[in-house]
């Protein structure tokens, strides 16, 4: 049979830049823990599951209780938009939420004004963010966003959500050009030459969820993950994941896999390249995982992605329907995790590998076995509600 898959296989070198490196990502780490609504989330142990694939454990990190943002994303967004702040404010890097409440802090951040693209998620969490800081968000969505996702923004608190006929990419450039036009601060998460600090901060946001996760599985008897599964849109996410989790163990670092949709896989196009850059797949995806619907990698997690995955996939649609199936309707004894399209993709993948026997040959490739801890991220809940029922009900 036909692998109904694409996929490529790398021999990673391991390098872990130094922006995500323990000490880099403890600032992040200790910030979101000044938070008054800070909380680890979930890390769900699926052993109904585990014993169905024959594999020893897995695990799903659950983001969808994050801030009551239904995301992982708000914690990129807080810290992001508090370094931009307390620069404003001229506070130093290791600042408290505390510091950011004063009176005269929240009279300064009151005109200061931001701005992002988003294909959801992420400008969910700026505008929270923005919110808590008394600030205001411009959001701008690409063409073929659902009008669930911008509601969600605005009831976020942005004060303007807009669905633009662009790309991502080309929804990205136009952030730019408002923020450049009416003085307000560029808040994106992926990166290009001269724009690099902000992105810095929103993954090294990220890499708290990492260290939950880390964390956790040490707590459940498990001292290192084999597989992490990662889902890859530029890449930000994944890359300050990986990054962190591989700093943590070092030599004993686990196997990474990127996932992503096949309309639109950049990282899994760069990878395949072969020549260690960053390349744009262009055009318009139709893909129903939205937050992974973009088409260039973000230059400061693409070098972490190509040093640090050993299997790069790029999957159909489909895949990320088995993984909500899979996840919301769970075998007996397993506790049912909500999880969207872009959130339940890499589920999905290894539903698909552990089932099908015309992938058999890869799953033993991949060392998917008896011995096996998996280490899933479901990123978002059900962010296009409508969606999510019809997929179950199928």
């Amino acid at each position: 049979m036909t692998n109904p898959l694409s996929v490529f296989q790398h021999t990673p070198t391991g390098h872990v830049p130094a922006f995500l490196s323990l000490a880099a990502t403890e600032t992040a780490w200790a910030f979101h823990h000044t938070l008054p609504d800070y909380a680890p989330t979930p890390l769900v142990p699926l052993r109904g599951w585990a014993q169905a694939m024959g594999v020893k454990a897995v695990f799903v990190k659950d983001e969808s209780p994050r801030f009551g943002l239904n995301a992982f994303k708000g914690l990129g967004g807080i810290y992001a938009l508090a370094r931009a702040a307390g620069q404003v404010l001229g506070l130093p890097e290791d600042l408290t939420w505390a510091a950011l409440q004063t009176e005269a802090a929240r009279d300064a951040l009151a005109k200061v004004e931001f701005v992002t693209a988003t294909d959801g998620n992420h400008g969910r969490g700026v505008a929270w963010a923005a919110r808590q800081l008394g600030c205001r968000a411009h959001v701008y969505l690409p063409a073929g966003s659902v009008p669930a996702r911008a509601q969600a923004i605005l009831d976020a608190g942005a004060a303007q959500a807009e669905i633009l006929p662009l790309s991502y990419d080309e929804t990205v450039q136009y952030a730019a050009r408002m923020a450049e036009a009416h003085g307000w601060q560029l808040i994106q998460d992926t990166s290009w030459p001269g724009y690099e600090a902000v992105p810095t901060w929103i993954i090294q946001g990220y890499t708290t969820m990492a260290r939950e996760a880390a964390d956790q599985l040490a707590q459940a008897g498990h001292p290192r993950p084999t597989h992490i599964f990662l889902q890859a849109g530029v890449g930000a996410m994944a890359g300050g994941v990986l990054g962190c989790l591989a700093a943590r163990y070092g030599d004993q670092a686990p196997v990474f896999v990127s996932v992503e949709p096949e309309d639109i896989p950049c990282i899994y196009r760069s990878a395949l390249a072969g020549d260690g850059q960053p390349h744009t797949v262009a055009g318009e995806a139709g893909t129903i995982m939205a937050g992974l619907n973009c088409g260039t990698p973000c230059s400061l997690t693409w070098p972490v992605l190509r040093d640090g995955v050993t299997w790069y996939f790029a999957c159909p649609d489909a895949v990320a329907e088995a993984g909500m199936r899979r996840l919301g309707r769970p075998l007996p004894g397993d506790q049912a995790v909500v999880s969207g399209e872009s959130g339940a993709v890499t589920a999905g993948l290894l539903d698909w590998l552990t089932t099908r026997p015309d992938l058999a040959d890869l799953r033993q490739r991949m060392g998917l076995d008896g011995e096996s801890v998996i280490l899933l991220f479901s990123t978002e809940g059900d962010t296009d509600p409508d969606h999510y029922r019809q997929v179950l009900c199928d």
